[in-house]
């Protein structure tokens, strides 16, 4: 055999390597390909700011709303520290601000300092803060003594938990708060907690008072 015919089987040996090393090479390209198609996108990074939900408000002036304005609030009695029978008619002449509160919501507890503050800051002047708690007998020490810690306030409690449900209309949850005129009327209600020490609460008091 020549060194010629020899040298042809090895050739084509040869190109049967690099054609099947580059259809490997193909292959491996589109299943890189299709594996990158097919991967989940990253996960989108928000700022600590766009993912930080709004604070809810607690201005008083904010949430006041107006379901029963003019109307005199029910002639409803409740009991004083001494265990004498007391109605919101008792404070006619006053601005009032008659907070429904228990010792189990929450909500009533965080906002109670404020409305200390709240008597602290109108002193002298004719405006009373009155806390009605509604809680159970079982738990009148403990309201008792809660109250005693956020001084200037007095103790009254509504021992049927009847005048939350006594209100036109009637309240919605604890706390609920009446802001009357010193005619006594309804002059606005706030649905849950607020802020009763800030800029909001005293310009709602001060225009009760100027009426």
């Amino acid at each position: 055999m020549s060194d010629q015919s020899a040298a042809r089987p090895r050739g084509g040996l040869l190109r049967w390597a690099l054609w099947g090393a580059a259809l490997i090479g193909v292959a491996a390209v589109i299943y890189i390909i299709a594996q990158a198609s097919t991967k989940p996108p990253a996960p989108t990074v928000h700022s600590e700011a766009a993912a930080t939900p709004p604070v809810e408000t607690h201005d008083v002036a904010k949430k006041l709303i107006h379901p029963a304005d003019g109307q005199a609030p029910p002639a409803y009695a409740f009991v004083g520290a001494d265990g004498k029978k007391v109605t919101p008619a008792d404070f006619k002449g006053k601005v009032v601000v008659m907070n429904l509160w228990a010792t189990w919501c929450a909500p009533c507890q965080a906002e109670m300092p404020t409305l200390a503050r709240l008597q602290q800051q109108y002193a002298g002047q004719p405006v009373a803060v009155v806390a009605v708690s509604i809680d159970k007998p079982e738990e009148l020490a403990k309201a008792k003594a809660f109250i005693a810690r956020n001084a200037p306030l007095a103790f009254y409690n509504d021992p049927e938990a009847k005048l939350p449900w006594a209100l036109k209309p009637a309240a919605s949850g604890m706390p609920t708060t009446l802001i009357l005129g010193k005619d006594g009327l309804e002059r606005g209600r706030i649905s849950g907690e607020a802020d009763w020490a800030g800029a909001g609460a005293k310009a709602v008091i001060d225009t009760a008072l100027a009426e």
